[in-house]
């Protein structure tokens, strides 16, 4: 798939934001365990993928009820659905000053199209040394979904099933959806969200 950044500014892709809020003290901390000078940025790109993948849970994979959006509540409560994993990872990756957006694709919400669609969320992140994007997906594996850190081809939680109406959107944004976001803020109960709430299309 051919990407496409929503801004040709790298810059863009660097601006802390109320939810991307990598000044915030938990977020500092966590950077000075993850990271250090002496690790290139795919090496800081692949640690702080690997962490959010595996050390934050998916909301729906524990069935918890709670809610998380920025991503110091990510972090400080070790859980969120795909939108908040890839708030935490923007953060951690822009901290380190490596450019880092949000991509989404239109999957189905559970096995079959009668059960309803919803967007799932994603990072693309701009490697300098490879002068490429390349999109990583932390959403966090369980048995059949099993996402990797990939600079060469790319292994996503999810593959996209055409002809049941599923899409891949090319483009990667500078901030989170806005839909995303407001369903994570106007919710209270995250496993009513994800079965009644999530929005289905860009």
């Amino acid at each position: 798939m051919e990407f496409i950044s929503e801004s040709t500014d790298l810059n863009d892709y660097l601006k802390e934001t109320d939810v991307v809020n990598f000044s915030h003290p938990f977020i500092k901390e966590k950077v000075t365990e993850l990271f250090n000078e002496k690790q290139s940025e795919i090496e800081k790109a692949k640690i702080a993928y690997t962490f959010v993948r595996d050390q934050i849970a998916h909301s729906w994979d524990i069935q918890s009820t709670r809610i998380t959006c920025k991503a110091s509540d990510v972090l400080k409560y070790k859980e969120g659905i795909c939108y908040a994993k890839s708030i935490l990872l923007a953060a951690l990756l822009r901290s380190q000053g490596i450019p880092t957006g949000f991509c989404y694709q239109r999957l189905m919400i559970f096995d079959t199209p009668d059960k309803g669609y919803s967007l799932h969320a994603l990072n693309g992140v701009f490697l300098s040394s490879l002068n490429s994007w390349i999109r990583l997906d932390a959403r966090g594996n369980k048995p059949g979904v099993q996402a990797e850190f990939s600079i060469d081809e790319e292994t996503l939680a999810f593959s996209i099933q055409e002809y049941f109406d599923e899409k891949d959107y090319p483009i990667i944004y500078i901030e989170p959806n806005a839909n995303t976001i407001a369903v994570l803020e106007e919710n209270i109960n995250a496993i009513e969200m994800y079965k009644y709430s999530l929005p289905d299309v860009l």
